[in-house]
C-alpha cells in the first residue's frame, strides 16, 4: 500500500505556492506510506543547451556533508561545462551546459556511491527514507515553486526500504512515474528489456514499469501510445501517475483495485489516493471531484 499525490497549477500566479499546497497532500498519505517519500517538481525549462541532474549523496560516507563545491569545481575542470550546484541536505541539483552522457559518466566515476535521480531541463527530484513530514522538512518542500509535481509515500511490500527504491522513478529526460500497487511480472519485463539496452538500477517492480515506458518512448511512441502498450505488457494492479515537462498523466489498471480521486477547478488539477489529501485545497467545495475510470488515460497539460 502506497500513497500518490499530484498537483498541476493552471493559474500561473499560484505557481509560487506549489510546495505550500502540496505538503499537506503528501503528509495526508502518511498512513499509506510511512517508510519513505519523494517528489518530482517541474518548473520553467532551462535553455536548450542546458541540462540539470538531481543527485543524492546519502549513500556516500559524507552523506549530507558531501562537498558539492569541490565536486562542481572538479567537474568544470574536467569537462568545462560551467556547472553550478544548488544543495538541499544530501541532494544537489547540478546545472550545466552541454551533453548529458559525459556528465553522468563523470559523476559515476568521481564517486560510484552518488545516486543520479533525474535528468532534464525542467525536473528536480527529491526522495529519501523517513515519514513524509520528515522528508518534506528535510528538503524544504513547502518552498518549492513550479507548474506541477508528482509525489509519493511508500509502504514497502516487495523490496527493501532504501532511498533508491523510493519513488518517483525516472527514465530519459523530464519524465517520472509513481505507483500504487504491485506488478506480478517485473522480472519478465526486465528479461525482455535488458537485451534491448535498457539498464536497471534496483529490483523494485515500479522501475520495471518505468523502464518499459522508457523503451516505448525511445521506440517512438508518444506517452498515450506507450501507456496503451503498457496495458498489454504490465500484469498486476496499479495506479500510475506520471509527470513530463508539460503534462500530468494518470492511469489505472483494468480492475481499478487501487484508489485514486481527482479534483479539478479553473485553477488546478489535484490527484491523490484518498480525498483527505485534497480537502485543504482552495475552493475544493466547488471542484469537480471524480474517481478515474479503469484502463482510461487522463492527461492534463501544464
Amino acid at each position: 500500500m502506497c500513497g500518490i499525490v499530484g498537483l498541476l497549477l493552471k493559474t500561473p500566479s499560484l505557481r509560487g505556492q506549489l510546495g505550500e499546497l502540496m505538503v499537506p497532500m503528501l503528509i495526508g498519505m502518511t498512513e499509506r506510506g510511512p517508510d519513505s517519500a519523494g517528489l518530482a517538481v517541474f518548473s520553467q525549462p532551462l535553455g536548450e543547451g542546458q541540462r540539470k541532474i538531481s543527485v543524492y549523496s546519502g549513500l556516500t560516507s559524507e552523506a549530507d556533508r558531501h562537498d558539492w563545491l569541490a565536486l562542481t569545481s572538479a567537474l568544470n575542470e574536467a569537462l568545462k561545462v560551467n556547472a553550478t550546484s544548488q544543495v538541499k541536505g544530501n541532494h544537489a541539483i547540478i546545472t550545466f551546459e552541454g551533453e548529458v552522457t559525459p556528465v553522468k559518466d563523470w559523476l559515476k566515476a568521481f564517486n560510484p556511491k552518488l545516486h543520479l535521480l533525474s535528468t532534464g531541463r525542467s525536473i528536480d527530484l527529491y526522495k529519501d527514507i523517513g515519514t513524509p513530514s520528515q522528508v518534506a522538512a528535510r528538503y524544504g518542500f513547502n518552498q518549492l515553486a513550479g507548474s506541477h509535481l508528482v509525489g509519493h509515500t511508500r509502504m514497502a511490500t516487495e523490496s527493501a526500504v532504501t532511498p533508491d527504491r523510493a519513488h518517483p522513478f525516472t527514465a530519459g529526460e523530464d519524465f517520472c512515474l509513481v505507483h500504487n500497487g504491485s506488478l506480478s511480472n517485473p522480472n519478465g519485463i526486465r528479461r525482455m528489456l535488458e537485451p534491448r539496452g535498457i539498464q536497471f538500477e534496483t529490483d523494485n517492480d515500479t522501475e520495471a514499469a518505468c523502464r518499459f515506458l522508457e523503451w516505448r518512448l525511445r521506440e517512438g511512441d508518444d506517452l498515450p501510445t506507450a501507456l496503451h502498450n503498457g496495458f498489454e505488457a504490465l500484469d498486476g494492479f496499479y495506479t500510475f501517475l506520471m509527470g513530463t515537462a508539460t503534462e500530468l498523466a494518470l492511469i489505472r489498471d483494468p480492475f481499478a483495485c487501487k484508489p485514486a480521486v481527482v479534483a479539478e477547478t479553473d485553477d488546478y488539477v489535484a490527484i491523490a489516493s484518498e480525498f483527505r489529501s485534497l480537502a485543504h485545497l482552495p475552493d475544493i467545495q466547488h471542484a469537480k471531484v471524480f474517481e478515474p475510470a479503469p484502463e482510461e488515460m487522463y492527461v492534463w497539460n501544464a
